[in-house]
């Protein structure tokens, strides 16, 4: 527990990123490199060794600008696939009618925000919509010290909360680059796979002694912010409940809890809507943001009553692109197709189906430590052979790429940047995770 970090942990950025000069690309490809550079610096990483240029998309399929075709097993943001026609269909219909804000009444902001709102149990019943998680994050830290009077905060040791100054001030993620704020103090998330079954009681026990450390320094605490799946910091989804002692903890030292559901939001873990909820836990505050439209800028903060009026007491709130009408059209859309698709029944039937392949995997190659998630936000931990659960950073980069070159798409995360990201659009087939588990055996096996 400290709001240090640790000098081994990368940044968030830095992971599974093209490096230059060692990837053949086309000419198409080096032209656009350097069109990138001389316009967004060094400033805009792209994904893997060889980066990919990505002309369009259709469900679970990206496709480059040769016409080749990649599964895409790692895009949360387009939830219920690529360009869904739905989804396309009323954002186009909107904004032929009329795009604009809050300021004015429309039954298409305020139909939305009751449908969104029925998912929620009370008090959870009041929400401000935003154009992205980042902005969410800040609003709901905002309301946090209003309500409490405190300015402390406890996040995990490589959590990932946004990037607006407020959020990178308790975003570890971003590495020693981007100092966390005097006010924040991180904690270790629990990992089984090296802690064993006592990991989950460890993690409550380090929140209420980071909450004590910042009252003995004098600052009041506000809030525990989660990612309810643990993202960033390797996917650490059981035992379902876990986070029910760590909630316990914060609210025992005065401060309210905030569940942010960006990631493992609107269906992924295959539990319901929201991944809290596999934990038996109820917020204060929870924000949301990129499946929410679907690629369209939408996200929100949903509160109670009392905790909101500690922010409009104060002052007013208003977002120009927070909550427009083609926004909220895409993001109701959204909703029909969860619906109307079963897609948060696809993503635990197809999510346990794929977790049991790598499984088997895991079973005959020593390099996969641990397969771990819910639904279909899959992990798995990639190991030295050494015994000691050692991350094999390297191992997990060479299996992207590998991956990457059989035409299948994921990522990295985890502070050494050795655990295997796996969060697919939701209509991700069983057919679709055996390619995928078929591919990860093709690369462990191979020279």
């Amino acid at each position: 527990m400290s709001a240090s970090r640790s000098p081994q942990a990368p940044s968030l950025l830095a992971l599974n990123t093209y490096a230059g000069g060692a990837a053949a690309l086309d000419a198409t490809e080096s032209r656009l490199v350097e069109r990138r550079r001389a316009t967004f610096g060094d400033a805009v990483p792209l994904f893997y060794a060889q980066p990919l240029n990505i002309v369009r998309a259709e469900g679970v399929w990206l496709f480059d600008h040769e016409g080749r075709r990649y599964l895409d097993a790692y895009n949360n943001v387009p939830s219920v696939g690529h360009c869904h026609p739905r989804v396309v269909q009323a954002i186009a219909q909107q904004a032929a009618r009329l795009n604009t804000h809050t300021r004015y009444l429309s039954a298409v902001v305020s139909d939305y925000a009751e449908r969104l709102l029925a998912t929620f149990a009370p008090p959870l019943s009041r929400v401000l919509f935003t154009s992205s998680g980042t902005e969410s994050v800040d609003l709901a830290l905002r309301m946090a010290r209003y309500h409490t009077g405190g300015s402390g905060f406890v996040v995990t040791r490589f959590a990932y909360h946004g990037h607006s100054m407020a959020a990178a001030e308790i975003t570890p993620a971003f590495g020693p680059g981007v100092a966390l704020g005097a006010h924040v103090r991180c904690v270790a998330p629990p990992d089984t796979l090296r802690e064993g079954p006592g990991a989950g009681a460890r993690f409550a026990r380090d929140i209420a002694a980071a909450i004590a450390d910042l009252q003995r320094h004098g600052i009041g605490f506000a809030a525990l912010i989660l990612d309810s799946i643990l993202s960033s910091d390797g996917v650490f989804a059981d035992p379902a409940g876990f986070l029910g002692p760590a909630v316990a903890a914060a609210r025992n030292g005065g401060g309210l809890y905030i569940a942010d559901e960006v990631q493992p939001g609107f269906g992924r873990t295959g539990a319901g809507m929201w991944g809290f909820a596999r934990h038996g836990v109820a917020p204060d505050i929870v924000v949301m943001g990129k499946p929410m439209g679907n690629g369209m800028p939408i996200a929100a903060a949903v509160t109670s009553p009392d905790i909101l009026a500690s922010l409009s007491s104060r002052t007013g709130y208003f977002n120009t692109f927070g909550g427009n009408t083609v926004s909220c059209a895409a993001a109701a859309a959204v909703l029909d197709v969860l619906a109307d698709e079963d897609l948060i029944a696809n993503a635990a039937g197809v999510g346990a189906h794929l977790r049991h392949g790598l499984a088997g995997l895991q079973a005959r190659f020593a390099a996969i430590g641990e397969v771990r998630g819910a639904g279909l936000f899959v992990a798995a931990d990639i190991v030295e052979n050494d015994g000691a659960w050692t991350p094999d950073t390297a191992m997990a980069l060479r299996i992207v790429d590998g991956l990457r070159a059989r035409g299948i798409l994921i990522s990295t995360c985890g502070a050494a940047g050795n655990v295997l990201k796996i969060r697919p659009p939701l209509p991700f087939s069983r057919e679709n995770a055996d390619q995928l588990v078929e591919a990860v055996e093709a690369v462990l096996a191979g020279p």
